[in-house]
């Protein structure tokens, strides 16, 4: 079995803003002497895993990141009918298992209920939760010592085992993350326009004020990007305690979702769903590395097909390195639907085999 996959997409959004900063405008980097547009990481990733098609393919196999599990672990108590007080100095033993509690919150009710950092607990955990809160209830006790060791490494879930979970308090539950995502970077430059937008109050008549009820402004760009994924196979497995066939499920929505699944950063604005328009696979046990290079002189402004270029510039970097290093893995598989050369299908094929 090879040890790595790789993933390289090239994917064209109309103009859009995927990814925002912290004035609202989308996300940018300085890239070989140019500033490009950007996607980060982070926001990639949780596109892709609450994605209805990542979630229904791999459902019953999936955790929650949250902070508020001790909030509904104490409401679920005081439905129970347990007093307030006892419901919440048991939800804080229940949640203080996941991560330290914080000591303010805005609702007293709440409390030192909220775990401080945001934790990713597996299906399984919540259903040791679950079964908990309802012992508790039935038996009106509080709960010892061995119940409250609800934390598992045996029945992980699969969006931990690619993506990881970090207990700075239970160290001995952390998950290396066996997925690296890069941020996404446009392969040409880009100038970031603006857009100025009006809106116009319906029961306005104009017969007073043919103004605007709001103005406002928005940035946006398009732009083709280049993304790169690195999946340790091995380590997915491992994460998975063995489970062969719930990784190649679990590879193969991921996959699935990265080649279809755009950010949702104002989409309802701008609509800039897109598939990605080439991809290419990589499997094998060498060192992986990223094909970003090949874009480190960016697409000429001048050129009439981004696209193609595009690829044409990636697949002579991979060209390139494999001339230099020797082959840099031991098979590949792309698809073009510039072209329409291959299909999704015997891509999720070679990645999950």
């Amino acid at each position: 079995m090879s040890r790595f996959i790789q993933l390289h997409l090239l994917t064209s959004y109309p103009p859009a803003n995927l990814n925002r900063d912290d004035l609202g405008r989308p996300k940018t980097a300085k890239m070989g002497g140019s500033d490009r547009l950007r996607v980060s990481s982070q926001s990639l990733k949780r596109s892709w895993r609450t994605s209805d098609l990542f979630q229904h393919a791999l459902a019953g196999h999936l955790g929650v990141r949250t902070k508020v599990r001790g909030v509904s672990i104490y409401h679920a108590l005081v439905d129970g009918n347990l007093s307030e007080k006892n419901s919440k100095k048991w939800a804080q033993a229940i949640a203080g298992q996941f991560g330290k509690l914080k000591k303010e919150s805005p609702d007293s009710v709440t409390q030192d209920l909220e775990i401080e950092q945001l934790v990713h607990i597996s299906a399984s955990e919540n259903a040791a939760i679950d079964a908990l809160v309802a012992v508790l209830i039935a038996e009106q006790r509080e709960p010892d010592e061995e119940e409250l060791a609800l934390l598992r490494k045996e029945e992980m879930a699969a969006d931990i085992a690619m993506f990881g979970r970090m207990l700075a308090s239970k160290p001995s539950f952390n998950v290396e993350a066996s997925c690296q995502v890069a941020h996404a970077i446009s392969v040409h430059s880009i100038v970031i326009e603006d857009d100025y937008f009006t809106a116009v109050d319906d029961l306005n008549d104009g017969s007073e004020d043919a103004g605007a009820a709001h103005i406002g402004e928005t940035g946006f760009a398009a732009g083709l990007f280049y993304s790169y994924i690195c999946i340790n196979k091995e380590l997915l497995i491992e994460n998975l305690n063995g489970e062969k066939a719930l990784a190649n499920k679990a590879l193969g929505a991921f996959v699935e979702a990265a080649v279809k699944v755009a950010p949702e950063g104002k989409q309802n604005s701008f609509a800039s769903r897109a598939y990605a328009s080439y991809a290419l696979a990589e499997s094998g046990n060498q060192q992986p590395r990223s094909l970003s290079v090949a874009f480190l002189k960016p697409v000429s402004k001048n050129s009439d097909d981004f696209a193609t270029e595009a690829v044409v510039a990636l697949e002579k970097q991979k060209d390139n390195f494999d001339r230099v290093y020797g082959d840099c893995a031991d098979a590949n598989y792309s698809f073009n639907a510039i072209t329409g050369e291959g299909s999704l299908k015997e891509l999720l094929a070679f990645v999950s085999e």
